[in-house]
């Protein structure tokens, strides 16, 4: 059921792409509401890096200029900002004049910080250099011979090793999937976990994973989720989560929650 507050957002239904800058098209979700539902709220850090491939505004002659940009919203922010209106807001800097690039990454920096509660980390990157691409480093689970039966959110199948032996590993699956919550649409992503603690069941973490396939969960919640699901099950003395999910409408979201402080490399994976 989709929530009330969301009947507004311009997600799910047709919106006129904007021909002036507006500041207003940003639509902020609190993120109260999803951890309220959490098992489980242990302390962490993390961040959502959001990647944006296709910005542009005209300089004061009228010539078009483009950038990619990155903005990093920290765990702390009170609100994420919702894709759609996301996408809508930095069109809207298609055809306004400005007089640098520095004043167009400083509104930007301003406007999204105000919506997001906190201050946020912009910075455009060149679109004239090379960019790394590499699948996210960890052993892939994705090989294991499992009977998937749950497309559901199922936490109760996961389960640690029948040793006890404590280990510190970094495991990797590209099968993350779960839906848009307003329009349904599908959300693709890769999915790092790592921890120390007693070893994880691969087969049991890669059917929990599935288990999200028709799960109806923003980015941002659902790493929350499978954090949450995994410390409660597991009891690991440190964990990390990282997810990258593929791009829509010119952004990618990429968010991590870890119980340490830890340096998470922004690189693009294959499939982004």
């Amino acid at each position: 059921m989709l929530d009330p507050k969301l009947a507004n957002a311009p997600l799910g239904h047709e919106v006129a792409y904007p021909d002036k800058y507006d500041a207003g098209l940003l639509f902020p979700i609190a993120r109260a509401a999803n951890r309220q539902t959490l098992p489980h709220m242990p302390g962490w850090s993390g961040a959502d890096i959001w990647n944006a491939y296709e910005i542009s505004w005209l300089n004061r002659k009228g010539k078009p200029l483009v950038a990619m940009a990155r903005f990093v919203f920290p765990y702390t922010s009170p609100n994420l900002i919702e894709s759609k209106s996301f996408k809508l807001y930095l069109n809207s800097f298609n055809d306004e004049r400005f007089d640098s690039a520095d004043q167009v990454l400083q509104i930007m920096q301003r406007d999204l910080s105000r919506a997001a509660g906190a201050d946020i980390h912009a910075e455009f990157l060149p679109v004239d250099q090379p960019i790394h691409v590499a699948p996210l480093e960890g052993r892939n689970i994705d090989g294991a011979d499992v009977e998937i039966t749950t497309y559901k959110p199922a936490p109760e199948l996961l389960r640690c090793a029948d040793s006890l032996e404590v280990v510190t590993e970094t495991l990797v699956s590209e099968l993350l999937k779960s839906n848009c919550p307003v329009t349904g649409q599908p959300d693709w992503g890769s999915l790092q976990i790592r921890y120390t603690g007693p070893r994880i069941d691969r087969e049991a973490l890669l059917a929990y994973v599935v288990s999200l396939r028709r799960h109806d969960e923003f980015h941002e919640h659902c790493v929350e989720k499978i954090y949450c699901d995994i410390w409660q099950a597991c009891r690991p003395a440190s964990l990390c989560v990282y997810a990258r999910y593929t791009r829509r409408g010119g952004l990618d979201i990429n968010p991590w929650r870890s119980s340490e402080s830890v340096s998470i490399a922004d690189t693009r994976t294959l499939r982004q």
